[in-house]
């Protein structure tokens, strides 16, 4: 039978080792997985006593407009219903943008490395992919993806903080980019980390929805709030590309059960500010140990750091990886001799440490 032609150009997605499979390969009690931006921290309380107590009507198909969490979003961020979209994480929200805007003819924008399903949802559409270099510091080049566009471009993704280099967004250049970019094009702004943003670095993207009706954000309950199990993300934006969305959106793309832990994770904002005192604390203090150890890395406004190993990122994957430690080599991200390390518990952190100074 035959697919799409642009998925011979395509494979699926590779997933970062699992702990299972390490400790059976190397023989290992314990792993400690930094590759995935998991939150080392678990999720709220609150959220576990829930699912102690909640009986989940199973059998009974979820709320397809996601009523409560879209009513508890929309006065928690001050927008209307209307400009919320629901989807199984953030990643099921970009295949949809991808759907509904791009086709064979037209062209999107991003910069490279970043979040690599933008760019593969946008070859299954057969869009033509235009990736334009960070610059040294890991930052999206915006003047560069300004110069880029063209009367086909239909989507810009920015992703701020960037994955995988850990970069944010300043204020005024990104104004600049909106004011100087198309008003037919998307400008999807992804915010995965925005919870981890210092309040310097928040574009306060939301107040700017009324002045730029091109804009797209996008947020999820699976970095910070630590509920990437269960699969819910969502987007803010006018709501006529909120409607376009909803028509590509699956009817019932997001189940009961993360609808409603979404809403509990939401109310637990104690457990939302120690996440991410925590997590600075720890990533200043690893900060501070490769600038000892005299390697360098990407700022970050992450939970995440982007490091640049004076090795081959392989022979330091596998070096951690025989200790038990799984992180993410820069080699599969289009960035050798740099590996992502996920900011994890400060015990873990020191150990890695120990192991990091070893590295030949």
């Amino acid at each position: 039978m035959r697919t799409k032609d642009a998925l011979e150009h395509l494979t699926p997605y590779q997933q970062g080792m699992q702990i299972e499979e390490v400790k059976k390969q190397f023989n290992l009690n314990k792993i400690v997985k930094l590759a995935s931006n998991e939150n080392p921290f678990g999720y709220s309380p609150k959220v576990k006593q829930y699912l102690k107590t909640k009986d989940f009507n199973l059998d009974i198909y979820p709320d397809g407009h996601a009523s409560v969490i879209r009513e508890v979003l929309a006065n928690r961020l001050h927008v209307s219903q209307d400009q919320l979209v629901f989807g199984s994480g953030s990643d099921e929200l970009i295949a949809i943008i991808a759907r509904t805007y791009l086709t064979p003819q037209s062209n999107t924008i991003m910069a490279t490395p970043t979040f690599p399903q933008y760019k593969h949802h946008a070859i299954i559409e057969g869009a033509q992919v235009i990736e334009v270099p960070v610059t040294e510091t890991g930052a999206h080049d915006l003047e560069g993806m300004l110069d880029a566009v063209t009367a086909e471009t239909r989507v810009i993704w920015l992703c701020t903080p960037n994955n995988p280099t850990g970069n944010a967004l300043e204020y005024n250049q990104f104004i600049d980019f909106m004011n100087r970019c198309p008003k037919d094009v998307l400008v999807v702004l992804d915010e995965a980390y925005y919870e981890f943003l210092s309040k310097d670095k928040d574009l306060q993207a939301i107040e700017l929805l009324d002045t730029y009706k091109n804009l797209l954000i996008l947020r999820t309950f699976s970095k910070a709030y630590g509920l990437a199990g269960i699969r819910i993300g969502y987007g803010i934006g006018h709501e006529v590309i909120v409607n376009a969305l909803n028509v590509i959106r699956g009817p019932f793309n997001t189940s009961s059960i993360a609808q409603e832990l979404a809403v509990i994770a939401l109310e637990d904002e104690t457990f939302l500010q120690e996440v991410v005192h925590k997590n600075r604390q720890i990533r200043t203090e690893f900060e501070q140990f490769l600038d000892q150890l005299g390697w360098t890395y990407y700022p970050s406004e992450t939970n995440f750091l982007f490091v640049k190993t004076p090795v081959s990122d392989d022979v330091v994957f596998n070096h951690l990886l025989q200790k038990g430690f799984i992180v993410r080599p820069g080699s599969k991200l289009g960035m050798p001799n740099t590996i992502r390390i996920t900011i994890g518990q400060a015990d873990d952190m020191k150990a890695l440490q120990d192991i990091l100074k070893t590295v030949e």
